[in-house]
């Protein structure tokens, strides 16, 4: 049986509620509120256009909106059949002359500044929880990071972090989701690295330092998340063939299926077996550096020789295919074809902000600085309160 509920919304139409229940599908609910079977499936292959009825999870809420015939004794008709799967979606699916047909619209958020900050006692994740920072903001920022800092080796205890993030709101105030970084600050051995979102005049938006310099670098050190670097750069006895061999790369120990990223925006040049690498990529990203990625336990779909990829981009997921004793990434850098150290080659950088784009940026990160520390302040007295 469906339970539902009855609004009448005019003298002319009338809206139920009706819920999909476990184990039941998306054709039951709707006859069973009545629908001829003719009309529940011209909706619901309407719907297909823009929603695929499978990914419906029991608990979801529809609204069925009737518009009665003035002429005629011929009952109510379904007018639109409407559900919101997730926070930022409705989807519609709407009577026409010629049927029906489905649209999706976003809810409207609005932006709410939040604010963080902590000590490292013993580790970044652990001083990010115990201050509250949505997991989403921390791997941002360790991703906005990622292009100077080797998360491994660089922290340490006593180091500090200051973060200021949007919090996307419906119209009610309910938090849907966090949303991006624009403002971070990491106090690293006594060094603050301070880094400001900010949108030039042509609309492209990217971090600066506080010189207007491009935090970006052309590569990523670490083109992967929560791992631990577990074999460095250069000669080493191999763990499998017991003997010393040069080790061109660096090995990210990780668990099997974790994402990397493409560490620049570049072109495969290679992807397949290749011997002991395993499951193997290597993009070439300008006429100076390449980089290689090793005992992939699979592909990210659609990529082959030829495709073009951006930074950040997931291009396979680490395994331990090939020659390898654990799950772990095998990352190489190659400048003019010579495999070189990622933790401590220079990368290149990105752009220098001059001139009234300059004055331009610094106005704003005077802005964002003052809105952190008001946010700061407040976020202190709440604090003291309770």
């Amino acid at each position: 049986m469906i339970e539902g509920s009855q609004k009448n919304l005019d003298n002319s139409s009338r809206q139920d509620t009706v819920v999909l229940e476990k184990g039941s599908n998306l054709m039951a609910v709707l006859t069973g509120a009545g629908l001829e079977r003719s009309v529940a499936f011209e909706a619901i292959e309407a719907l297909r256009d823009v929603y695929n009825p499978r990914k419906l999870r029991a608990g979801q809420e529809f609204d069925l909106v009737y518009a009665s015939e003035i002429s005629g004794d011929t009952g109510d008709l379904l007018d639109t059949l409407r559900f919101q799967p997730d926070a930022e979606t409705i989807v519609s699916v709407s009577r026409t002359d010629d049927g029906f047909s489905a649209s999706t619209d976003k809810v409207e958020l609005v932006n709410s500044p939040n604010a963080t900050s902590g000590t490292i006692d013993q580790s970044l994740f652990m001083a990010a929880e115990k201050n509250g920072m949505p997991l989403s903001v921390l791997m941002e920022m360790i991703k906005l990071y990622s292009y100077d800092v080797d998360f491994q080796r660089d922290i340490q205890p006593g180091d500090s972090f200051e973060v200021m993030y949007d919090d996307m709101k419906n119209t009610k105030g309910d938090l849907v989701r966090h949303g991006d970084i624009v403002y971070a600050s990491m106090n690293i051995r006594g060094t603050d690295y301070r880094l400001y979102s900010y949108t030039d005049s042509d609309g492209n938006q990217d971090f600066y330092n506080e010189k207007g310099e491009s935090f970006r670098r052309a590569l990523m050190r670490t083109p992967i998340n929560g791992s631990r670097l577990s074999s460095g750069f250069g000669m080493r006895k191999h763990p499998i063939l017991g003997y010393s061999r040069m080790h061109q790369g660096v090995d990210f120990a990780a668990p099997t299926g974790t994402p990397i990223f493409a560490a620049g925006n570049g072109t495969i040049e290679r992807i397949g077996k290749a011997g002991g690498y395993g499951n193997y990529i290597r993009l070439r990203h300008n006429s100076t550096y390449e980089t290689a990625y090793g005992h992939m336990s699979r592909f990210a779909k659609g990529l082959h020789t030829g495709s073009r990829v951006k930074q950040g981009d997931v291009i396979g997921y680490v395994g331990m295919s090939g020659t390898a004793t654990g799950p772990h990434l095998h990352f190489e850098i190659l400048k003019a074809a010579h495999q070189v150290n990622p933790i401590s080659v220079k990368m290149p950088s990105g752009r220098t902000l001059t001139g009234k784009e300059l004055d331009r940026f610094r106005n704003n990160s005077e802005l964002l600085q003052k809105q952190y520390a008001e946010l700061s302040i407040e976020g202190a007295k709440v604090a003291s309160a309770d």
